[in-house]
Formats: structure tokens, C-alpha cells, sequence
């Protein structure tokens, strides 16, 4: 979305109506950025959601944090996997040192996009389909929702700045970004046509074909966690299935016109923590160490004595 707010300040005439400070509260970070950098200009907000170490939203600090991982299970992803998470590290941390980049970014966010799909690409066809292919695709699907659903918060509660301007040029301009910022533009153009916000809040969130679209990507998690325990759909055999389902089932029966009525921003308040609690779910499941049962009960047995 950084790339896609770059070319929307070409088609904006107006520049006073340039907005960055959005992009810092879609990542959830406005409050770090502004005790550390104040004003919310250009190159500020580029420089702290691309190449800030110490921010840890950060493209920089994302990818670093992506071959660290992938380093410490290399036995487990495949050769190609980890090449190609090494080689876009470098890339990005060679830019980070060379800040002559941020004078015409265009050209390196297309290179981290395309250095994204491409590892996607070469897991989905390189890696067994398997337990720790599921974990990766669980991961990946929960971060997409609640990114689709921060992009389409930001345009619909903050970045329109007076409500005289709904309907205007600038207003369609601003939607048309935002589709392009959860690369939907086209999908939505071939479904619905015409730019219209609830159209466009139907599309990327209850939609069940798009690749990044809430529900979708809700589904596919669901599936990639039932795949991991074994258990049939439809029911639930621990607390993440349980958040996820329950999402899967408000988003399968809801209609977009009850979420507009209820107020589109609470709602995707709302769906953004029931997303994070699915995802500590997902943690406190598989991930979080506990006591084994034979060491609570040694431990009763050293109480007694």
C-alpha cells in the first residue's frame, strides 16, 4: 500500500490532500511512529514502514525476521525455499543500506512484491503439502485477513476528510487505491464493474473466490487447521478451530448491507480482534509449552513430601 499511495499522490492534483499518517494506523503503529518521528510526511512514514529495524511492521524487519525462520528449519522447507527467502533479504537489506532508493521507490516495492510471490509460489510447488505446509498457509491466510480488513478500515473511517467529498473524483480515485492496495482491482472491476463502497466492502470481505478476500482467507485457515488436527468440519477440537469457525460462520451468513447498518468500522473492529484472538489460539494450541501431566505430577508429589 505504500506503492500504491505513491501513485495516488500523481493522480491527486491537489497536493494538500496527500495523506501518509493513514498508512502508519493501517499497520497498528501510529503510536510508535509519532513518539519516534512526529510528523507523518513522505519520507517519515516510507522510512518507517520500510526500513526501520526497531519497527518491527517494518518490510526490513518482516523479511529479516522470514530467513531467521527459515534458517532454523531449514530440514524442513525445501532448498529452493530458503534460497530464495536469503536472496530477498539481501536484496532488501542492500537497499536499506543504500537509502538512494527512497528517491524513486516504485521500482524496489515492485521488486519486494514480486520477491514475495515468487516464495510463495515456490512453496506451493517445491514443499510437501503436509503438517508444516498447513502452519505456513494457516499464518500467512490469518495475516491477510486482518490486513484486508486494516486497508478497507483506514479508507472507510479515516482517509476521506469531509463527508461533502463521498461520491466526488477524489473519492472514487480513493477507493480504486485501496482495491489496488489488497490487489483487487481487477477481480472487483471483472465482478461488480462500477466503483461503489458496498459493493467494494462485499468484495473483500464476504467474497469466497478472491485470494484476499476476509472470507476466503478465513476459510482457508479453518481448512489448513482441520488438516492439522485431523478433526472432521464442522466441529472443533480445540479453542483456534473454535475462533476460526465461529468467524467462518458469522462471515458465511452475514450480508454486507447488516454490516454497513451496524456501522462498517465497528465491525471490522470488531473482526480485527476476533482475528488476533484466532491467532493466539493458534499459539496457546500448538505452540505454547506446558507442564506435561508427568511433571505435574511429580511436582504434586514434591509438594507432599
Amino acid at each position: 500500500f505504500i506503492d500504491v499511495n505513491l501513485h495516488l499522490m500523481l493522480d491527486l492534483a491537489d497536493t494538500a490532500k496527500e495523506q501518509w499518517k493513514p498508512l502508519v494506523q493501517t499497520s497498528g503503529d501510529a503510536e510508535s511512529f509519532a513518539e519516534r518521528y512526529g510528523a507523518a510526511t513522505r519520507d517519515n512514514v516510507i522510512l518507517f514502514l520500510t526500513f526501520d529495524a526497531d519497527n518491527p511492521n517494518s518490510i526490513l524487519s518482516c523479511v529479516t525476521a522470514a530467513r531467521d525462520n527459515a534458517r532454523s528449519v531449514r530440514e524442513i522447507i525445501s532448498s529452493e525455499m530458503w534460497e530464495q527467502a536469503n536472496s530477498y533479504y539481501h536484496m532488501v537489506r542492500d537497499a536499506a543500506r543504500n537509502r538512494e532508493v527512497l528517491a524513486a521507490p516504485n521500482e524496489f516495492y515492485a521488486r519486494v512484491k514480486l520477491a514475495s510471490h515468487l516464495f510463495n509460489g515456490i512453496t506451493d510447488s517445491t514443499m510437501s503439502h503436509g503438517e508444516a505446509a498447513h502452519f505456513l498457509r494457516l499464518g500467512r491466510m490469518l495475516e491477510r485477513a486482518d490486513k484486508t480488513s486494516r486497508i478497507l478500515d483506514v479508507k472507510y473511517f479515516i482517509l476521506l476528510p469531509d463527508v461533502s467529498e463521498v461520491g466526488s473524483t477524489f473519492d472514487n480515485i480513493q477507493w480504486s487505491a485501496l482495491l489496488k492496495s489488497a490487489s483487487a482491482n481487477e477481480m472487483y472491476r471483472k465482478r461488480y464493474g462500477q466503483l461503489t463502497p458496498g459493493k467494494i466492502a462485499r468484495f473483500l470481505l464476504l467474497d469466497r473466490e478472491f485470494p484476499r478476500a476476509v472470507r476466503f482467507c478465513v476459510m482457508e485457515a479453518e481448512a489448513c487447521l482441520h488438516e492439522i488436527s485431523g478433526s472432521p468440519r464442522g466441529s472443533f477440537s480445540n479453542a483456534a478451530e473454535q475462533h476460526l469457525g465461529r468467524i467462518a460462520a458469522e462471515l458465511n451468513y452475514m450480508h454486507v448491507e447488516e454490516i454497513i447498518a451496524a456501522g462498517l468500522h465497528e465491525y471490522l473492529d470488531d473482526l480485527e480482534l476476533k482475528l488476533n484472538r484466532a491467532s493466539v489460539a493458534v499459539f496457546d494450541t500448538f505452540f505454547s509449552l506446558r507442564p506435561t501431566s508427568d511433571h505435574a505430577e511429580y511436582s504434586d508429589v514434591d509438594k507432599n513430601e
